[in-house]
């Protein structure tokens, strides 16, 4: 009998891609994947430390997992993984596993059990190469993340991922080339590029390739009809980034621009790479080329020293912009950085009634975004049926859109299928669309 697998995936779309890869090892391997809540043989936590949250969820898996299945083998892997090594010992995983090894994990974890041993499989990344992972296939419908960029060299003052991620990293634009033409073999329409800090891709590389490249390697293979981005800086949104973007057809308009603080005084502690001033003129000359476009960001409230003032100096600058979404979370503090020893450190109660207003903000500014969707034609990529017979997808803002049509034409609808629909009615997170014949 096949052993089973299941794997259980904290964090950023950089982990879900490894999840994916390391999957697909053990698949190679004989080993049947089932999902989580099912009994199976070794539990794979692929884990997160961005913040406590994610640490405090990543220990409770493992626990979980040790408690519920005491003979099953457990893997530690990912960031947190990275960042505590051999002070995992004590969960009775038998392999933790740091950022670099994850194309080595079946093989570690065998050898492991065939000694009877517990593996720590961490080491420092100063020097460690990009770790050539491929996925051939991704649990979603239609869509696939696809890693090409590893590490970040930024060393802002709140963030412990350079020293659980390494430096920066790149995929060559051939290996690129040649996982965008297996995924389009394989039937996904949508590539999502992601990485640690994807705008700083290919500054590692022989004659520096820039992202815009990678875009275009990306885009440039049979039945890949959208390419989406994962988070950018403002700083990659020069003239001539923007101009080979919008000469692509399949770049979707939908833009995660990093943010953070709309204060420049909070801006300037984090250690952030740009001013407020620099942010809009980047959105400024994104829509210039793609009007109506979606931004999308992530905003960190509550961080030591804000004061009243400078939160509502980042609340006045997220209005401005007009984000189609918001991610808010509050600043967490992170062993280690230079901001956890930062003076003015905010009290929880702060955090949260600054995350509760601007995440009703972004509520707001999200509804207004639908709404200026209405009577639009967009093209969506149908990913699944429902049980009442409407079909969900997405626009190329990212719009998650239900698509109401006559029960006769529905049926032969398919998931993959790009469809042409008008734009109707919000729905909450997303909104109706009518099929346009």
């Amino acid at each position: 009998m096949s052993k089973t697998v299941c794997f259980s995936t904290l964090g950023c779309k950089v982990n879900q891609y490894d999840t994916q890869a390391m999957r697909e090892l053990f698949e190679a391997r004989g080993y049947v994947s089932v999902p989580p809540g099912a009994g199976a043989d070794v539990y794979v936590v692929n884990t997160c430390t961005v913040t406590g949250t994610g640490d405090h969820k990543s220990m409770k898996l493992v626990r979980r997992y040790r408690r519920e299945n005491p003979a099953a083998e457990v893997v530690i892997a990912g960031c947190l993984a990275q960042r505590l090594g051999e002070e995992l010992r004590d969960t009775g995983a038998r392999l933790i596993l740091g950022t670099q090894y994850r194309g080595q994990v079946v093989d570690l974890l065998e050898k492991a059990i065939q000694e009877n041993t517990q593996t720590v499989a961490v080491s420092g990344l100063e020097s460690a190469p990009f770790e050539a992972l491929s996925i051939h296939r991704h649990e979603g419908h239609t869509r696939a993340v696809m890693k090409i960029q590893e590490g970040c060299n930024c060393h802002c003052t709140y963030c412990v991922i350079p020293s659980v991620r390494g430096g920066v990293r790149s995929r060559l634009l051939e290996d690129i080339r040649r996982e965008a033409a297996a995924l389009g073999k394989a039937g996904f329409s949508e590539l999502v590029l992601t990485g640690i800090h994807l705008s700083s891709y290919g500054i590692d590389l022989p004659g520096r390739p820039d992202l815009a490249q990678a875009v275009r390697a990306a885009c440039s293979q049979e039945g890949i009809l959208r390419v989406r981005l994962g988070s950018l800086e403002p700083g990659v949104a020069t003239e001539a980034f923007v101009n080979t973007l919008a000469e692509l057809p399949q770049c979707c308009p939908q833009f995660h621009l990093a943010l953070q603080s709309g204060s420049d005084s909070v801006l300037a502690r984090m250690k952030r790479r740009y001013n407020t001033a620099q942010y809009e003129e980047a959105v400024k000359r994104i829509r210039s080329r793609f009007p109506g476009a979606a931004f999308t960001t992530d905003v960190i409230v509550g961080f030591p020293g804000e004061t009243e003032e400078e939160f509502q100096q980042t609340l006045s600058f997220c209005d401005r912009v007009g984000f189609a979404r918001l991610h808010v979370f509050p600043y967490s503090k992170r062993k280690s950085t230079p901001a956890a020893e930062m003076p003015g450190q905010v009290s929880d109660a702060v955090k949260q009634y600054r995350v509760r207003r601007l995440m009703d903000l972004g509520e707001a500014m999200m509804m207004a975004y639908h709404d200026s969707q209405r009577g639009q034609m967009r093209e969506v990529l149908l990913e699944e049926r429902r049980p009442d017979g409407r079909w969900e997808g997405y626009t190329p803002e990212y719009v998650h859109t239900i698509v109401e049509a006559d029960p006769k034409c529905s049926t032969s609808l398919r998931s993959g299928q790009m469809v042409r629909v008008c734009m109707g009615e919000p729905t909450g997170e997303g909104m109706t669309g009518l099929l346009v014949e």
